[in-house]
Parts: C-alpha cells; sequence; structure tokens
C-alpha cells in the first residue's frame, strides 16, 4: 500500500528526526535524493544547464544544495533566487563555491512580483534566458507549506520552463500545489517528475495536484520510524486487492458465494441495466438477480442472470443491492428506492438513484450504504457547484461520507474512496478512455458483487476501482484505442486474472 501524510504529520516526523541529528544534516541528506534523481533524468550530467528556482524556505535550500552538486559534477547550473535577500544562506553559498551563478528573478521596480515575497516590478531577463536555456528546471519555490497559486515573477517562470522544453523537476511539491489536498489555487508549476522526501503527500495523488506533479519519486530520508502507522491517505497496489478478492472453495455453491441485486434500467435506457449485470457478473458473486424493466434485454445478453420484475423486496434473497443506473425518477423508481434502502444488506447507489437518495433515510440505515457519485453528482448532493467538488475533491469525499453516514466512491481523473473516518483510499489505476457513457454502469454492477461476496463498502469500492481501472487499460490496449463500456466489461476478468497472478498485464 502506497501512504501519503499530512503536512502536520510530516512537519512533526521532520522535527523529530532533526532532533537526533547534527544540524543542516536533513536538508543535505534531501539534496543528495534529490540531486541522484536529477542526474537520472539528465543522462550526462557533465555539460548539462540546470535552472534552479529557488524560494526563500527549506524547500529553496534543498534546490541550491541539489543544484551545488550537479555544479561540482560538471553541470552549468544557474539559481534564480525569488527572494535573493532571503535565500538559504548555506544553500547559496555551496552552489557559488560549486561554480554555480545566482541571479535575482525579478528586475528592479515598485511593484511586488516575487513568488514568495514582494520587492519587483518584473521578471528579470537574466532568469528568463536561464530557465529558457536550460535542459532541466528545478522547482524549489515553494514548499509543503505553500498555499495559494504563485505570485506574478513566480508564475512567468513556471510558464517559461513549460514553454522551454526543459525536463521540470519539482522538489517534494509542485509549487502552487497544496500538499494536503490537491488543490491548485491559481498558477502552478507543472512538473515531468516530483521527488518527494521522505513520505508522499496528498497533493501528490489527487487531483487537480496530481495532474502537476508528473512521475513521482519517493526518497527516504529516515522518517519511518517517526511515521504514524495509519497514514492520512492510501494507494492500494496489486497485491493489496490480491489479498481482498474472494476465491471459491471447494464446499462452495452459488449462493455461499453471495447474491447480488441489481435495480436499474428503464423503457428508455435499457443498456444501462445490461452493463450493470455485465460488471456484476464479474465480481466475484455467485448470482445476479436482477429487477426493474429491462429484463429481456438483460436475458438476450446474460441468460444466467436471475430475473424479476419487481419489486425488490419481493424479488428474492440477496446480501447487497445495486440501484440507480438508468433508473428514472418516476414513481415506479422511486418505490424501488425506497424498497431497498428499507433492506438489511449492503446497498450501493449510483446515477439516478442518487437523485433519489432521501438523506434522513440514509442514515437511518444499520446495513452499510456506499455512494458513488461522479463530481456533478457529488455537487448536486451537497448543494454546491460542481466546480467546488472538482478542485477540492479530498474535502468534499469526505463531507459526502459524514453527511450521509456512508462509505463514498468519488468517481473521476482521480477516484477517492472515503469513510467518515480512517484513510482515504486513492485509487491509481485507470484511463481517461474510461470517461464514456456506460462505464460508471459497469463499475457499480462490479463493486456491487464484491459486496455482495462479503466485502466491506471501502474494500469492495477500492478493489472495484482498481479492477475498473486496469480493465480500462487493458480494452484500450497499447495504443490507447477509444473504448466503450461493454469492452470494459469484457476486460474485467483479464484484470482480475492479472491481479490475482501478480502480473502488471
Amino acid at each position: 500500500m502506497r501512504t501519503a501524510y499530512s503536512v502536520e504529520t510530516v512537519r512533526a516526523a521532520e522535527r523529530a528526526l532533526m532532533a537526533r541529528l547534527p544540524e543542516g544534516a536533513l536538508m543535505l541528506r534531501a539534496a543528495a535524493g534529490l540531486a541522484a534523481a536529477c542526474a537520472g533524468v539528465l543522462g550526462r550530467v557533465s555539460g548539462a544547464r540546470v535552472a534552479v528556482l529557488a524560494g526563500s524556505g527549506d524547500n529553496g535550500g534543498d534546490a541550491l544544495y541539489a543544484g551545488a552538486r550537479l555544479a561540482r559534477r560538471g553541470a552549468a547550473v544557474t539559481a534564480v533566487l525569488l527572494a535573493p535577500d532571503r535565500a538559504h544562506p548555506g544553500g547559496l553559498a555551496a552552489l557559488r563555491a560549486a561554480g554555480g551563478r545566482a541571479v535575482p528573478a525579478a528586475a528592479p521596480g515598485p511593484e511586488a512580483g516575487t513568488g514568495d515575497a514582494p520587492g519587483a516590478g518584473g521578471t528579470h531577463r537574466a532568469a528568463l534566458s536561464a530557465v529558457g536555456r536550460a535542459d532541466l528546471v528545478l522547482d524549489g519555490i515553494t514548499g509543503i507549506g505553500g498555499r495559494g497559486g504563485l505570485r506574478p515573477a513566480a508564475a512567468a517562470l513556471a510558464a517559461a520552463a513549460r514553454d522551454s522544453g526543459a525536463v521540470v523537476v519539482a522538489v517534494d511539491l509542485p509549487s502552487g500545489v497544496d500538499a494536503g489536498t490537491g488543490e491548485v489555487g491559481g498558477a502552478a508549476v507543472r512538473a515531468d517528475a516530483t521527488v518527494t522526501f521522505g513520505a508522499c503527500k496528498p497533493g501528490l495523488l489527487i487531483d487537480p495536484g496530481a495532474g502537476h506533479a508528473g512521475a513521482v519519486r519517493l526518497v527516504p530520508i529516515g522518517l519511518e520510524p517517526f511515521l504514524p502507522a495509519t497514514a492520512e491517505l492510501e494507494a492500494p497496489q496489486h497485491a493489496d486487492v490480491a489479498a481482498l478478492l474472494p476465491t471459491p472453495g471447494a464446499e462452495s455453491d452459488k449462493y455461499r458465494r453471495g447474491v447480488v441485486g441489481v435495480v436499474a434500467g428503464s423503457a428508455r435506457y435499457p443498456g444501462a441495466a445490461v452493463l450493470a449485470v455485465a460488471g456484476a457478473l464479474r465480481g466475484g458473486s455467485g448470482a445476479v438477480r436482477y429487477v426493474g424493466p429491462a429484463g429481456d434485454a438483460v436475458i438476450a445478453r446474460f441468460p444466467e442472470t436471475l430475473v424479476s420484475a419487481g419489486p425488490p423486496a419481493k424479488a428474492g434473497r440477496v446480501q447487497a443491492w445495486v440501484i440507480g443506473p438508468g433508473l428514472g425518477e418516476g414513481p415506479d423508481a422511486r418505490r424501488a428506492m425506497k424498497d431497498v434502502l428499507a433492506s438489511e444488506v449492503p446497498v450501493l447507489v449510483d446515477a439516478d438513484g442518487l437523485r433519489l437518495l432521501d438523506r434522513k433515510q440514509a442514515r437511518r440505515r444499520r446495513a452499510p450504504l456506499l455512494l458513488t457519485p461522479h463530481a456533478g453528482e457529488a455537487a448536486a448532493l451537497l448543494s454546491v457547484a460542481r466546480e467546488e467538488v472538482e478542485g477540492a475533491r479530498l474535502a468534499s469525499a469526505r463531507r459526502l461520507a459524514a453527511e450521509f453516514g456512508a462509505t463514498v466512491l468519488l468517481k473521476g481523473s482521480t477516484t477517492l474512496v472515503a469513510d467518515a473516518e480512517g484513510p482515504v483510499r486513492v485509487n491509481p489505476t485507470g484511463t481517461g478512455w474510461l470517461a464514456t457513457a456506460g462505464t460508471g454502469d459497469v463499475l457499480s454492477g462490479l463493486t456491487g458483487s464484491l459486496l455482495a461476496a462479503g466485502l466491506a463498502p471501502r474494500e469492495a469500492a477500492s478493489a472495484g476501482a482498481y479492477l475498473h481501472g486496469l480493465a480500462g487499460r487493458r480494452a484500450a490496449g497499447r495504443t490507447g484505442a477509444p473504448i466503450g463500456a461493454s469492452e470494459v466489461a469484457a476486460a474485467l476478468a483479464g484484470a482480475w486474472a492479472d491481479v490475482a497472478s501478480g502480473s502488471d498485464g
């Protein structure tokens, strides 16, 4: 399990470690790992041109010391100082002693414009030239304590780095990204790679911040003994998901393996029922019981499905319900929703079901409830703008879980799984090609089947999202071709086999 810790937790661990080390030793340790990572990116260090964007904090110090190491190996290193009078003195002295040079980020003038302090009227030409000619730009403008977007001079340098064609490496976190949430409140560095120290921070794994981080490399600096056993964020890996997958034993039969009930589809949207059932059939339960008006379409595609016209309470025994895809919002849909929520088994609510969800009834449930909204549906449930959810995915998922007393699988470019308490799970698999009609229906069926097979909502949601993302990649293939939801469903068996065997596919 890949883990991430809050800024406060990381800071506390750093203080505990620094109390046991000589002064400055931790920064030099981080800088050594950073310089090694940059050397790996460059391939050949001697003769390479490196621009170090250095703010006034420890992040800038890390970057300057790393720049000094690269300069000693023959790189032409220019430090662009965002606050020249407050640059890290030891790091700057080391850079100059190694043959590097320093220029101010901002030209003299009456207006404020540095990345972290007032004092300039525009970006210095020498600074822009250093960035424009660089093979590698090292972003040490702000650290994990930074808030909000970059100020004008820093933003101009970030834009120049993006346009230069240089490889951009962020120090610990791309400047302008909130380390704790992944929120981007204005201009921010967009890195090709991020070298982070001691522990991952949530902002590196959650969009929109994750989209700015590029490839993330974790450099150990000795924090592990000082970090708590429970992280704030978890990203499952193959082995974690493999341990969750239900496996039938010699004594298993279809009922012991669990039956998932699917309430989905309508006369207008029969395909939603078919796709939800397709996902459910590949989720590890022993049988799928479909309830609704699209029975003929379901049976025509999947004759192994148990079909009932309803209502859900009279359809037969199930170990979990999935309700919502293509359901509509008419009287029959409302009765079905009330019926399912009154059951004493786990319930997954998606799509149209989320619009019918009564908050009071949801909170009164004793059995588990799992909600699977995308950003727009989450925004409607929270009565906020969609942009607010997309810009603050972590906070939105946690708030939904708390307000509805549920587990929440918030779909999107970063899919999150949140309970009211405990670490939030972030799904590391997927592809942009999954953003197509019907793939969410497949995910609902798959996850509901895992619920029926006995997984707790948090685990079912984590495993379902992981397998769904892998199936999307499999369906798109190595060329990244457009895919449909049916192809994703068909690829689930291969994704399951890959995870169970430990293969990357």
